[in-house]
């Protein structure tokens, strides 16, 4: 199997990012992780890109020529297919037609749910019965790309942000692979 070259764009812990690490190194997956992108030079996400010598561009999304040093790597890097997993920017709409359909993110909700930001707290207010997480293409609309795969949790009357945070991310590790995979099957 030829592996896709994906780069991974964060801002955050970049658990997500240490996932699909993970999971690349299965003969068997269908990506390989080439290049990871910030925004943040802080996170913590970094730290997996170069334990696992991944090359690694940080951005200042303040630069107006970011964008296009971001193109200059993809193509350097000869990026195929792109994952946010957690990366707190909007995407472009030249970046979304560089690579239609071939960008994919995951969200802590049950899109068409609680799109954005704080998606805990706002489910909490709601008092949601369910939580979970989305993974969907990007398009040119926040959070609303067609779904590839959904997991989902009943809320316990006890869970905080915190805890809804937690289960989320135990759904995720799960379903951004299983996504991937999905994905590459229809290719």
């Amino acid at each position: 199997m030829v592996k896709k070259n994906t780069c991974v764009f964060i801002s955050g812990q970049g658990s997500n990012l240490r996932n699909l690490i993970f999971h690349s190194r299965d003969d068997k997956f269908p990506i390989k992780i080439s290049l990871v992108i910030s925004n943040n030079k802080k996170a913590f996400g970094i730290s997996y890109a170069k334990k696992y010598k991944i090359p690694f561009i940080l951005i200042n999304t303040g630069n107006q020529d970011y964008e296009n040093k971001i193109l200059l790597n993809l193509k350097k890097y000869k990026i195929e297919f792109i994952c946010l997993a957690g990366y707190m920017k909007i995407i472009s709409s030249n970046l979304i037609k560089n690579f239609n359909n071939r960008i994919i993110n995951i969200h802590p909700s049950l899109l068409p749910k609680f799109k954005g930001l704080n998606t805990f707290s706002r489910m909490l207010k709601k008092k949601e019965v369910k939580a979970g997480c989305t993974v969907h293409y990007v398009n040119e609309k926040l959070d609303g790309g067609s779904a590839i795969i959904q997991k989902a949790f009943f809320i316990d009357v006890n869970d905080d942000e915190q805890i809804l945070k937690k289960k989320t991310q135990k759904l995720e590790y799960r379903a951004l692979p299983e996504a991937i995979i999905k994905i590459f099957r229809n290719f």
